[in-house]
């Protein structure tokens, strides 16, 4: 699938985001600031997908 720099550019600014939750969570693992990152990696997973799916059907040179 051929995607526009828009997309490319939404879907690495999620995954850094993902990453330093993810990161964050194992640093601290054990303390409840964890067990928060990590269901908050989660959701933004969920949104990141959501916001994806909605670029592509909107945008012309993705979709």
């Amino acid at each position: 699938m051929k995607t526009c720099p828009r997309f490319t550019a939404l879907r690495k600014e999620y995954e850094r985001e993902i990453g330093f939750l993810n990161a964050h969570s194992e640093r601290h693992a054990g303390r409840s600031a964890a067990k928060c990152s990590a269901k908050y990696a989660a959701s933004t997973k969920a949104r990141m997908a959501r916001a994806l799916s909605g670029h592509v059907g909107r945008c012309l040179e993705c979709g």
